[in-house]
C-alpha cells in the first residue's frame, strides 16, 4: 500500500479508514490519467466528495458532531432550527399553507426540530420534502425522523429528484452552497492561470494551466464589478455550478421564499485584496485546514460562498433578492430573543443555558458574522421579519 501523505498536525486515520482513502486515491488517479494528467479542481472536488460508494458524501462514514468531522448550527442547539421555522412560519402564514422543501438534510435534526416549532405554532406544511443525494446521510435522517410523532413523520416525503410541479412554500438550504464544486483561479502577470490537480509523488499537487474560456469570462465579469483587476500572485475560487443551481432553485419555486444559509461573502469581501490565498476549507476530524489533498474522500472540501453572485443569478433566473443578513441579525429579527423569552417565562431556570446555547449562533468571533443569510422569493409583497431590523442587500 502506497504511503498516505498528510499534514502531521492532522490524526492519523484507522486502518480501515485508511484503505478506504487508498481507493479514493486510486480513482482519483485514474481521472487524472485519463485526463491527461491535469485534472480541474472543480472536477477533483465533485470526485472527493460524490463519487458513488467512495465520496466523502456517498460512503456512509460518520461526518457530523462530536464523531466526526464538524457540527453544523442544527446540532448546536435546537435554537437555529426553531427560529428558521419561526420565519418559515411567517411564510406559511401569508400564503395559506404550503410546502417545505429542504436541500441537503444532514441528520436530519433540523428537519425534526422545524417540524416540531411549526408544530407548536399551528403552521404545519402539508408536505415537508427532502432533497438528498447520500444513500448514507438519507438512511440517518430516516433514523432522527422516526423518533417524531407518528402524525409529524407522515408529512416527511423524500425525493429522488427536484419536484415536478412547481410549489408553493419555503425552500431551506443549510450549508448546501459551500459544497458545490469550485474552480480555483490565479491571477498571473502574463494571464489568468487556473489551478489544475497533479500526482505528485504518493499524493496530489498544484499546478497552474492557462484559463479556459468559461473560467476566464467568469473572472472578467468578477473584475468588471469589482472596478479592478485582481493583483498578480492573487488566489481564489470560482464556482461553476452556482449558477445553475440557483436557476434550478428558481424553477422549483412557484410561490414564496427560499433561505439560503452558508459561510460566505459579498463579491467585493470574497474577492479582497488581503484575501489572496481564497477561501479553500477542508474539515477533518474537528480540524479545520486548507489541504484538500490530504486524506480524500475522509474530509469535507468546501470554499465560502459568493453571495453576490447567488444573488444575481437569482435575479437573472426571475427570482426577487428578498434580503441579506448575516445570521446573527437574521435570527435576531426572525425572533430569537422572543423564543428565550418564551422559553424563561415558562421555566426562570433555563435562561442562563439557552443564553450559553445562543452565543455560537450570534457571536461575531464564531457563526454570527461569518454565516449570512441571502433570502430569495417570488410573490411575496411584504419584507420578512429576519430582514426587519437589518437587511445588507446594499453590500451585495
Amino acid at each position: 500500500m502506497a504511503r498516505q501523505q498528510h499534514d502531521p498536525q492532522l490524526p492519523a486515520p484507522d486502518p480501515a479508514a485508511a484503505e478506504h482513502s487508498q481507493r479514493v486515491r486510486a480513482r482519483l488517479r485514474d481521472a487524472i490519467r485519463d485526463a491527461g494528467g491535469r485534472l480541474t479542481f472543480d472536477r477533483y472536488m465533485a470526485l472527493a466528495l460524490y463519487e458513488p460508494g467512495l465520496g466523502y458524501y456517498s460512503a456512509g462514514q460518520a461526518r457530523f458532531g462530536a464523531g466526526g468531522d464538524y457540527t453544523t448550527a442544527p446540532l448546536m442547539t435546537p435554537l437555529f432550527s426553531r427560529t428558521l421555522a419561526r420565519q418559515t412560519a411567517e411564510v406559511l402564514e401569508r400564503l395559506g399553507g404550503g410546502d417545505v422543501l429542504e436541500f441537503g438534510a444532514g441528520t436530519g435534526r433540523m428537519a425534526a426540530d422545524v417540524l416540531l416549532e411549526l408544530d407548536d405554532r399551528d403552521r404545519l406544511p402539508e408536505r415537508y420534502l427532502i432533497l438528498e443525494v447520500s444513500g448514507s446521510l438519507q438512511e440517518e435522517q430516516r433514523r432522527t425522523l422516526d423518533e417524531l410523532p407518528a402524525r409529524l413523520r407522515h408529512r416527511v416525503t423524500w425525493l429522488e429528484r427536484l419536484p415536478e410541479v412547481p410549489l408553493r412554500g419555503v425552500v431551506l438550504a443549510n450549508e448546501v452552497l459551500d459544497a458545490l464544486p469550485v474552480k480555483r483561479l490565479q491571477a498571473d502577470e502574463e494571464g489568468l492561470q487556473e489551478l489544475v490537480v497533479v500526482e505528485r509523488g504518493d499524493g496530489f499537487g498544484w499546478e497552474a494551466a492557462p484559463a479556459g474560456r468559461e473560467l476566464t469570462r467568469a473572472v472578467g465579469t468578477i473584475e468588471t464589478a469589482l472596478g479592478r483587476e485582481l493583483p498578480a500572485g492573487y488566489v481564489s475560487e470560482w464556482c461553476p455550478e452556482l449558477a445553475p443551481w440557483i436557476r434550478t432553485l428558481a424553477s422549483v419555486l412557484d410561490t414564496g421564499a427560499a433561505l439560503l444559509v452558508d459561510y460566505g461573502f459579498p463579491r467585493a469581501e470574497y474577492y479582497h485584496p488581503q484575501r489572496a490565498m481564497g477561501t479553500l476549507l477542508c474539515h477533518y476530524r474537528h480540524r479545520a485546514h486548507d489541504d484538500p489533498f490530504a486524506y480524500p474522500g475522509l474530509q469535507d472540501i468546501t470554499a465560502f460562498v459568493d453571495f453576490s453572485a447567488a444573488a444575481d443569478a437569482a435575479a437573472g433566473a426571475g427570482l426577487d433578492v428578498i434580503g441579506f443578513n448575516t445570521q446573527a441579525h437574521f435570527l435576531m429579527g426572525a425572533g430569537l430573543p422572543a423564543m428565550i423569552e418564551e422559553a424563561v417565562a415558562g421555566d426562570p431556570n433555563r435562561g442562563a443555558a439557552l443564553a450559553q446555547q445562543a452565543k455560537p449562533l450570534l457571536f461575531p468571533d464564531e457563526m454570527g458574522e461569518r454565516f449570512k443569510v441571502l433570502g430569495l422569493g417570488r410573490g411575496l409583497d411584504e419584507p420578512l421579519a429576519g430582514f426587519g431590523l437589518f437587511d445588507h442587500r446594499h453590500r451585495l
